[in-house]
């Protein structure tokens, strides 16, 4: 059986001022067509049926993630009680399919992506599925590359000595991963042509990530040790508690795919983006012919290539280009496009001089 694990425990600061601590980025509805983790989980359901599908998410966020995906039985909902990166969530989430699967295959996918083409990202990840089945291979999903991004992880991948019949989606064994580079690096990347961005998906045997888990990072299976003989008890909860407590925060990309030997990745394109920050909701918005993405009540006078969101108050932008405007009832962004990484760091100005009202 192939299941599904949903991770969605981030609190997205570069959305900020509408990702707020309390209701973070993938329940938001950036797009207008659902919010980011019901988008998710519709792009999957046709492959893994809702009680096959699992998310990991902080233990504030267990109701709101039930109310958005009711489909999804709410024991699948598994709560962290401290946030401690992707290793540890892939661990307890392999651990609780393992029981009720040992050789189960796990599809693990970000609950704050945007797909536009989901019949092909469908035909990317049966052929992922595939390549999971060779015992000990752990594959990701690459995506090639449209221009040269610095906001990226990058693969390496083996080129395939000729191009697959019919576009057809393959996995190629990864000669290494490389961290977001800065401009030059990244041009480099795009012109080498072996280069993808890294997405953060990943399929795998749920037996050979917890075998790859306890052999590249012993201190995280020690730390889940207390959660082997419970799982599906009445004392779960006690154990992940102190579990998530014990464990060291660390990614999954670099504890375990970095380090592992038989590491594929598929190549894709069906229209991806992590959706990163407000820069990234600019460019696979829909926009009016001046460029401007404007959403609520707004008038534009000489203004162009805008992202532009009212909530309720009239905003008027004169003679400004490449701008972000979030306005909210209580606060309100603005910012130049190519900036919006920096929101983040807003965020922790807000908690530095605890202003939690407008976290």
């Amino acid at each position: 059986m192939t299941y599904a694990v949903i991770m969605a425990g981030g609190i997205g600061s570069r959305f900020w001022p509408r990702s707020r601590k309390a209701h973070p980025k993938q329940f938001l509805d950036v797009f207008g067509d659902g919010t980011l983790i019901q988008n998710t989980f519709g792009r999957i359901r046709d492959l893994v049926p809702p009680e096959r599908c699992y998310v990991v998410t902080h233990e504030d966020y267990v109701d709101q993630v039930s109310e958005q995906i009711p489909s999804i039985p709410r024991e699948n909902i598994l709560a962290e009680p401290i946030g401690r990166s992707t290793a540890p969530c892939i661990q307890y989430a392999a651990m609780k399919i393992a029981a009720e699967d040992p050789e189960a295959k796990m599809i693990v996918l970000p609950a704050d992506h945007r797909i536009q083409n989901v019949r092909r990202f469908h035909e990317v990840l049966e052929a992922a599925i595939d390549a999971a089945n060779e015992p000990g291979a752990l594959v990701t999903i690459g995506i090639m590359p449209t221009h040269p991004e610095t906001g990226y992880g990058y693969i390496q991948f083996e080129p395939p000595s000729e191009p697959p019949a019919n576009d057809t989606p393959v996995a190629h064994g990864v000669r290494t991963f490389a961290e977001k580079p800065d401009m030059a690096t990244a041009e480099r990347f795009l012109d080498s042509g072996d280069f993808l961005w890294n997405s953060g998906m990943f399929i795998w045997r749920v037996d050979t990530i917890l075998d790859e888990i306890s052999h590249h990072l012993p201190e995280v299976r020690d730390a889940f040790e207390p959660l082997e003989d419970v799982v599906n008890t009445a004392k779960e909860h006690e154990a992940v508690e102190k579990s998530y407590r014990r464990t060291p925060s660390i990614s999954i990309d670099y504890g375990v795919m970095e380090r592992a030997d038989k590491v594929y990745v598929v190549p894709g394109s069906f229209g991806w983006s992590d959706v990163g920050d407000w820069r990234a909701v600019y460019d696979i918005t829909e926009k009016d012919t001046h460029g401007n993405a404007l959403q609520g009540n707004v008038i534009m006078h000489d203004a162009s290539r805008c992202l532009v969101q009212a909530d309720s108050r009239l905003v008027v932008l004169v003679g400004i280009h490449d701008a972000v405007v979030i306005d909210t009832d209580d606060a309100l962004l603005v910012g130049h496009r190519e900036s919006m990484q920096q929101v983040k760091n807003v965020v922790e100005y807000l908690h530095a001089h605890q202003l939690e009202d407008y976290m």
